[in-house]
């Protein structure tokens, strides 16, 4: 099934830039500017089995996205600048806004250089637990149990469930159902005793991912004297707020946000809500981050900036460069609207 979507995307992708439909809808669906979303930024793997790819993009492609953006006369912008122009209503120009999630460390070896090409301004959202090395990146821990497991035995709706994953389409298969398994279970704690249950009998060493991947905050406060970085926060734990009480959440977001100034010793103004979509950031997060002080957050809903969401600084779209569709003809597209607005049923703003 996720392939099939897959496939459909890029199909749709493909049609908008064969006909040229994005040429004659970029005046009415770009917006003002727009976020693009990154994760990983590292070489390509040669690898099979990649059912996270989706959340990586190499560093040659990341250089075509910036220079398309040069090309089309958008300016490359902090986040500040782009809540001035929001409030200020200065739209004269196009923006975009480069943010990458987690603080993984080949954002400092892989896409900082390339910022650096373009004098691009990007922000690094950074989780607590993973610069502390504790942290839980479950979707890494998944995809490397079914990358060496041929089997896999769980209980899911208290039904024993055993999965063939001893084929490279079973291993994918296996994880689109366990992926949406985990991310349906009711808090952080069931997820995090059904990924060590999976990586003990599976001899998957889970602890020492956060520190493999992840930059530490001695890592950080190097990394914090680049002139072209912001960091922002990504709360505690990178767990679902929605899930939590307001007082479980409200901590996520003030003591990450503290425990990053105080590393980096810088003031920290913006938030990215962990997983981002409609399950994980509503309505009570975005009044929550709004109160708490912060002067954006973004979610992972899609979407172009417009004016209207000028009136929601802490709700905003993001659009995905995401390593499934690194294909340069797709990028016209993506800067158009024309993809998020078909996503989107033509709708701007979405904050419910």
């Amino acid at each position: 099934m996720k392939h099939f979507r897959e496939r459909i995307i890029r199909s749709g992708l493909g049609l908008l830039h064969d006909t040229g439909a994005h040429r004659l809808l970029r005046p009415m669906l770009a917006g003002v500017g727009s976020i693009f979303m990154l994760h990983h930024v590292r070489p390509r793997r040669d690898v099979a089995f990649q059912p996270n790819h989706h959340l990586e993009i190499t560093p040659d492609f990341l250089r075509a996205t910036l220079k398309h953006v040069r090309d089309l006369g958008i300016d490359i912008v902090t986040l500040d600048e782009m809540q001035r122009r929001l409030a200020a209503r200065d739209f004269t120009r196009r923006f975009v806004c480069l943010t990458l999630d987690d603080g993984y460390r080949d954002n400092r070896d892989h896409a900082a250089p390339v910022m650096r090409e373009f004098d691009a301004p990007f922000t690094v959202y950074v989780a607590s637990d993973f610069a502390n090395g504790i942290g839980r990146l479950w979707w890494v821990a998944l995809e490397r149990v079914l990358a060496q497991a041929d089997t896999v035995d769980v209980i899911i709706n208290q039904a024993a469930t055993r999965l063939d994953t001893s084929t490279l389409e079973g291993k994918r298969e296996a994880f689109a159902i366990l992926h949406e398994w985990l991310r349906r279970l009711p808090d952080s704690a069931a997820i995090a005793r059904e990924i060590t249950s999976l990586c003990l009998r599976h001899g998957v060493d889970e602890a020492a991912i956060s520190r493999e991947l992840c930059m530490s905050w001695d890592e950080l406060k190097e990394f914090a004297a680049e002139p072209l970085l912001t960091i922002g926060a990504h709360t505690i734990t990178h767990d679902n707020l929605a899930k939590q009480s307001e007082t479980s959440a409200l901590r996520e977001m003030t003591t990450n946000r503290a425990d990053i100034e105080a590393a980096v010793q810088r003031k920290v103004a913006h938030l990215a809500y962990p997983y981002g979509d409609k399950l994980a950031a509503g309505p009570r997060e975005f009044a929550m981050a709004h109160r708490v002080g912060f002067s954006t957050a973004v979610t992972t809903r899609p979407g172009m900036v417009f004016e209207g969401n000028a009136a929601h600084l802490t709700a905003l779209p993001r659009i995905s460069l995401n390593g499934n569709y690194q294909d340069e003809r797709f990028l016209p597209v993506l800067t158009s609207g024309a993809a998020t607005a078909l996503w989107n049923r033509f709708r701007r703003v979405d904050v419910n």
